[in-house]
């Protein structure tokens, strides 16, 4: 008997034994997937950093010809990611870069209108995906200033989760067009205009709502407008971007009223500047929707403004960015829009003239 209790208590001994053996070696596991999960993060942003090097050398071999270019540093509102906040500095205003870029045409005792142009994504850059549209602003005269507002990819991930979309991001966009008019004799404060697509466009929309005196026109191009019907038709990585505990930290189910209060829909009521919207029925990213939304609360709190809902042109969501002739067409009239409220020295009026100034040959 004595035996077989001597049996039972190794066993047990021995299961005991190989049970935390087991927990330490997946705790050991656990521990270097953390590890391994982190060296590639620190990879992906070190890569970003690379790719926004070369991206800011390519500027000048695509537009350096016809614009000086120039990327300063400086401030917007304060952080809004603290993770202590105690530590020294914090409650600083966040420093971010932005380009300029200035066309070589320019005569510096003349004022010229200024156009702003924040780029789009939810961690997205300035690339020279933009390059033609640069382009036809500087054969316009136009003064271009191009924020990277925080959240934006390619300075490290410390500034990537300073992301706050459609929140105080709005103002590091609105500071870039302060420092502009601030910084330059030659930029006319009184026709300034701002100009962007996607995230860029929901900018755009956002600034003249909580700006508006700053803005005397404004474009927006297939923007997002309504966060809480996007966080309906998007997908699950897609919703983890703004529930993430650097960014909103809850889901739209959970908060819909921060999400509202995002969203240029539901802020339509502010409207007070001249406006273009622009969207196109098989966009692949902002469904038609979300731009209808918009549309149909401008309407009923009876703001005037012009649109247009292009039906299945080719590029879907890049459908008036990309090289093709109706996209070119598409940009003369946006110009031609503009035009009338910034009164460029150089106006571009027709399809030949935009194809001299963005591929040099028509």
């Amino acid at each position: 008997m004595k035996g077989k209790i001597s049996l039972i208590v190794g066993l047990l001994f021995l299961f005991v034994f190989s049970t935390i053996q087991a927990q330490e070696s997946v705790n050991d596991l656990k521990k270097q997937v953390k590890e391994l999960q982190e060296e590639l993060n620190d990879m992906y942003h070190n890569f970003n950093k690379l790719e926004k090097g070369q991206q800011d050398i390519l500027w000048y071999k695509k537009v350096g010809d016809v614009a000086y270019i120039d990327k300063v540093y400086i401030t917007g509102p304060p952080e809004t990611n603290i993770t202590n906040p105690t530590a020294m500095g914090k409650g600083n205003k966040l420093k971010f870069y932005t380009y300029m870029f200035i066309p070589r045409t320019l005569d510096p005792t003349k004022e010229y209108p200024l156009l702003v142009l924040p780029h789009g994504g939810v961690h997205g850059d300035l690339t020279t995906y933009y390059a033609h549209i640069i382009r036809e602003m500087m054969a316009q005269e136009y003064i271009v200033v191009a924020p990277e507002y925080r959240g934006s990819t390619g300075y490290g991930e410390g500034f990537y989760k300073q992301i706050d979309y459609g929140g105080v991001e709005n103002g590091d966009v609105n500071a870039a067009r302060d420092w502009a008019v601030e910084n330059y004799s030659f930029v006319d404060k009184e026709r300034v205009g701002i100009i962007g697509w996607s995230h860029g466009g929901m900018i755009a929309l956002m600034n003249v709502f909580d700006y508006p005196e700053d803005y005397q026109v404004a474009y927006a191009g297939v923007p997002v407008s309504d966060l809480i019907s996007r966080m309906g038709y998007q997908t699950q990585g897609y919703r983890e971007l703004y529930s993430a505990d650097y960014h909103i930290g809850k889901t739209a189910y959970e908060n819909v009223k921060e999400y509202k209060r995002r969203s240029p829909a539901w802020n339509a009521h502010k409207l007070q500047t001249p406006l273009l919207v622009q969207s196109n029925t098989n966009d692949d990213d902002v469904n038609v929707l979300e731009v209808q939304h918009l549309i149909k609360s401008l309407k009923a709190e009876g703001k005037d403004f012009e649109y247009k809902i292009f039906d299945e042109v080719e590029g879907g969501h890049s459908f008036n960015r990309i090289d093709t002739q109706v996209a070119q067409e598409i940009r003369v009239d946006i110009y031609k829009f503009l035009a009338q409220y910034l009164d460029p020295p150089k106006p571009l009026r027709t399809l030949k003239e935009l194809k001299k100034a963005a591929y040099r040959f028509y």
